[in-house]
């Protein structure tokens, strides 16, 4: 990982099922890097974008885990379908707190 990045331990912890006699899963945790400040990110997100805080949060981290894999892997045509649809997609979230006079989502600190 590379030291100019943030880096992050992702844990997915599960607290139940659809079904009462599925056994719930062991967790899941990984090491990421990102050139964002992922929890700043997830605050601003909290306060302009008018979400639930757990679906705001939920949301930027989402967003910035395949941002970050879509900039990484830029030959890979995997991504290709995505590249404009996020580029748009993070274009209206800066709009939005520009709109609101507040740092916006990726945008400053």
């Amino acid at each position: 990982m590379s030291t100019r990045a943030y880096t992050y331990r992702i844990t997915v912890t599960p607290t139940g099922t659809p079904r009462p006699e599925e056994a719930v899963r062991p967790p899941l945790s990984f090491e990421v890097s990102n050139h964002d400040d992922i929890l700043a990110i997830v605050e601003r997100s909290r306060r302009l974008t008018g979400l639930p805080p757990d679906t705001a949060a939920a949301m930027a981290v989402g967003l910035k885990l395949l941002g970050e894999v879509v900039l990484q892997e830029k030959v890979n045509p995997l991504f290709d379908p995505l590249r404009g649809a996020l580029r748009s997609f993070i274009g209206g979230l800066k709009a939005l707190g520009r709109e609101r006079g507040q740092p916006t989502p990726g945008e400053g600190k």
